[in-house]
């Protein structure tokens, strides 16, 4: 009994959530996500999902432009300062817990916005995670081996072999990435983005994309001069406060991988400092090179507020 009332709770939530929609508002680093979704929140009535992996850990807060606290206290945000920089998690995992938070908000909101530039995460909570083969362990020992050894340059040519697709759109500054696809890639004798490339899991709500772009000189030129800000309020005290912790995973990113290279004294505090405004111009490059292959976005400048509203209200399964 109590079985056949699951099925039948879930068949009255498949239902009931079909005129409830998510909007994804996806785009590069620094183009202007966090402004827009915040205004469009507050016109739509709506909450705030983040999809930007880096501003799960509550640790890391300058370097990866988390909004301001009172930016979090004007519109009620979920996923940002949920882990810690040691705790474990997965795209997997994200997946599963995003769907279930969008039942509960679901029950009062017809509209949730979900917003971020981590490909793979917003991939995965719109079509769903691949089920990939399980990492043969001696394989793993053998990539993680070549990486301490050689660096991850090994691990990059590696790839751009393997699967020059996927090394086309990974972040190419991420290791655990690029050694899951080689793991796939040389386990099975298969292209990992071959293997990615399924039928999207079915969502019983609607999802409208959309993307947000500027001119590229425009673009880098946000970038740098956020690079600044950031240093002004105290990315560098912030960084030196993780350094000891520089071997987590959440930690192999831009903006605090550079400035451990400065506290270890290899690179001197203004290449440091220039490094991050390169590193996050390629990192910005790469993200469009992945969002511009899912042609379901629809792609604005983020100062066309009125054009995006007007889209969502088009395109909505309800009337706002």
């Amino acid at each position: 009994m109590d079985s056949m009332m699951k099925i039948f709770r879930r068949m009255a939530m498949t239902i009931s959530n079909y005129n409830k929609n998510v909007v994804v508002i996806a785009g590069p680093t620094a183009v202007g996500k966090t402004e827009l979704t915040l205004q469009l929140a507050e016109t739509l009535k709506s909450v705030i999902i983040s999809a930007d992996s880096r501003q799960f850990y509550k640790e890391l807060n300058i370097g990866t432009a988390k909004p301001e606290k009172k930016e979090l206290e004007q519109v009620k945000h979920y996923f940002i300062n949920n882990l810690s920089i040691g705790d474990y998690y997965n795209v997997s995992r994200f997946e599963k817990e995003v769907l279930d938070c969008l039942e509960k908000l679901f029950t009062t909101s017809d509209v949730v916005l979900l917003t971020g530039g981590s490909g793979l995460y917003i991939d995965a909570f719109c079509a769903g995670i691949d089920d990939l083969p399980e990492p043969d362990s001696e394989l793993r020992r053998k990539l993680f081996d070549i990486y301490k050894t050689h660096g991850i340059y090994e691990l990059r040519f590696m790839l751009k072999k393997y699967d020059p697709e996927y090394y086309d759109m990974v972040d190419l500054a991420n290791p655990k990435r690029i050694m899951r696809a080689l793991e796939v890639c040389m386990g099975t004798g298969l292209k990992y983005s071959q293997l990615r490339t399924k039928p999207s899991r079915e969502r019983h709500f609607n999802i409208i994309k959309i993307g947000l772009e500027r001119p590229r000189a425009e673009l880098f030129e946000r970038i740098n001069h956020r690079v600044e800000i950031m240093f002004e309020k105290g990315l560098l005290e912030e960084a030196r406060k993780l350094w000891p912790h520089k071997q987590l995973n959440a930690l192999n990113t831009v903006g605090y991988k550079e400035l451990f290279q400065y506290f270890e004294k290899k690179i001197s505090f203004e290449t440091a400092k220039e490094k991050i405004k390169t590193n996050t111009r390629r990192y910005a490059k790469r993200q469009m090179t992945w969002f511009k292959k899912d042609n379901d976005f629809v792609w604005f400048h983020p100062d066309e507020k009125e054009k995006i509203i007007n889209h969502i209200k088009a395109h909505a399964h309800i009337e706002l």
